[in-house]
């Protein structure tokens, strides 16, 4: 008996040292806690706006833009009118690894009652995607929703690219893209679009400097895991191929107009700020929506997605104006759409 119970301590010694290692040799063990908390979170935030969706949004889920069994995107917009409707293509977060397009169809059915055509564009996280995957899929996507745009009954110029978080960097690579030939060349994606068929930018709660990211203090391990992960390499800060994934040190003034926004408690909010002052400092028109550091309460990460609170449908209310001043969407389905109730 005695033998087999240091047998069996034995093994359960080895299985520790062994998931240890596989903590401290890769970084998708960490990863896969990380995106089960992210599901949980997506879970609670659709759940929260479930309440603000409008009637009469039609949804067409699961739409193919690639052969890959994550290359799908979802539409929305409003029934009735037929005419051609201005699209906003979404990007959702995730920390690169996790998230998904589920995570983000309340939010796209509130911005399609105001009457857009609003994407949500899937691509692939966990282990085996890195960098830069995400990105050459969801330009991918901008082109098949350019080709495939009359059947999909949207206006294929003057579109609107939105992202939060992951998304918001990926998005804002995207424009770089879209823009900037050299960065393009540099990259080694061919762009879908060409830079006037991208008319906005709309990006919240993002990263955009890899290099200035805080990877100390409480938020350290998180972001050392998810960058190793996404970049496919420990020594990320060195690796020149994904430096490029800086937005801020790379813009140009062909950037498109963007708006930015990140709330007073999120720890990425430096990031936001600094892309914002880099842009109005070479001429890029760019709109912010910041909050004082005593903001109360205070403004997490991804706050733009609770409509329950004021700061939420502050944010709502500047994307829509901000995108409106360019051009009008076609008119909503109902009035109020969005508001809290």
């Amino acid at each position: 008996m005695k033998r087999a119970s240091l047998w069996a301590a034995g093994i359960v010694a080895l299985l520790l040292l062994l998931l240890l290692l596989a903590f401290r040799l890769s970084p998708w063990p960490s990863a896969a806690v990380i995106t089960y908390m992210f599901s949980r979170g997506d879970d609670a935030s659709e759940a929260a706006l479930e309440k603000h969706v409008p009637a009469g949004i039609v949804a067409r889920r699961d739409l193919a833009y690639g052969p890959g069994r994550d290359e799908r995107f979802d539409l929305y917009h409003p029934a009735g009118s037929t005419a051609p409707r201005r699209m906003i293509v979404w990007v959702h977060g995730g920390a690169w690894i996790a998230g998904s397009k589920d995570g983000v169809a309340n939010y796209l059915k509130v911005l399609a009652g105001h009457g857009y055509a609003t994407v949500a564009v899937e691509y692939s996280t966990g282990f085996g995607s890195t960098y830069p995957r995400p990105v050459e899929q969801v330009n991918a996507a901008l082109g098949h929703l350019v080709r495939e745009a009359g059947a999909l009954g949207i206006a294929p110029g003057r579109i609107v690219l939105a992202g939060d978080s992951a998304g918001a960097q990926i998005a804002a690579q995207i424009a770089l893209l879209t823009t900037d030939p050299a960065y393009a060349r540099a990259v080694g994606i061919a762009p879908a679009l060409r830079p006037g068929q991208l008319s906005a930018l709309l990006l919240v709660s993002g990263a955009y400097d890899v290099g200035t990211i805080n990877l100390e203090g409480d938020h350290g391990w998180f972001l050392k895991t998810v960058l190793w992960a996404y970049s496919g390499t420990r020594n990320f800060l060195e690796d020149d191929r994904f430096r490029l994934a800086s937005i801020t040190p790379n813009v140009t003034p062909a950037f498109p107009r963007s708006f930015l926004s990140s709330g007073n408690a999120d720890p990425l909010a430096p990031q936001a700020v600094a892309l914002a002052e880099k842009l109005r400092s070479i001429g890029v028109e760019t709109d912010t929506l910041f909050f004082p550091a005593d903001y109360r309460p205070p403004l997490p990460h991804e706050y733009q997605f609770n409509l329950d609170t004021a700061a939420g449908r502050q944010a709502l209310a500047a994307m829509l104006a901000f995108i409106e001043e360019d051009a009008p969407a076609s008119p909503p389905a109902a009035a109020g759409l969005g508001q809290a109730p």
